[in-house]
């Protein structure tokens, strides 16, 4: 028998995503958001508040990078999640980290993430319920150490962070236990 919980954000897993953006002079300033997913082939969207500093930094260089955090280093992915740049001037210096432009787009890319999306913002999209940055993904860069054989990122790799709303911790991806688009195609047949 279930338990009624009450309202509960009962999505898991969540994604552990790093979100940079450069200021208008180019001070590079990072965010942790879970609330984010692919939402088209060439499209992320990211519900995140209009006061964050790097939703400010998004909104004035029309750019932005999204990496996945990975097990190695969830002490600056939460970091990032905790403090501001709204009032922490110095936030991205602190971590020691390294923000490199982009190729693509007119944003950092944090080289220490594994795994880079590069976006152009494509649009803003508000209502009375949410507020929600959409990029347009132009270019995603991987670590060769996460790539399997065939090229491709190969989660069981890439240690990426799960965020758990639950309780509030952090749990790593990776094990693989059914092949998509196959594991349900027995029921096709009756």
């Amino acid at each position: 028998m279930k338990k009624n919980l009450g309202i509960v954000q009962a999505v898991y897993p969540m994604p552990v995503l790093m979100i940079a953006a450069y200021d208008g002079n180019g001070k590079v300033n990072a965010m942790n958001a879970a609330w984010g997913m692919i939402c088209a082939a060439d499209k992320i969207a990211l519900f995140i508040d209009e006061d964050h500093k790097t939703t400010q930094n998004i909104l004035e260089t029309k750019a932005f990078t999204v990496s996945l955090a990975d097990k190695d280093h969830m002490d600056v992915a939460d970091f990032f999640g905790i403090a501001t740049g709204n009032t922490m001037t110095d936030k991205f210096e602190r971590t020691g980290y390294t923000a490199i432009k982009s190729s693509f787009v007119n944003a950092p890319v944090i080289d220490e993430f594994p795994v880079v999306m590069e976006c152009e913002l494509a649009e803003v999209a508000e209502t009375e319920s949410f507020y929600c940055i959409v990029g347009k993904i132009v270019n995603t860069a991987a670590e060769e150490s996460v790539l399997s054989e065939n090229g491709k990122i190969d989660p069981a790799k890439l240690n990426a962070l799960i965020f758990d709303q639950f309780q509030h911790g952090y749990y790593v991806s990776g094990e693989k236990v059914g092949k998509a688009w196959n594991a349900g195609a027995g029921l096709m047949k009756k």
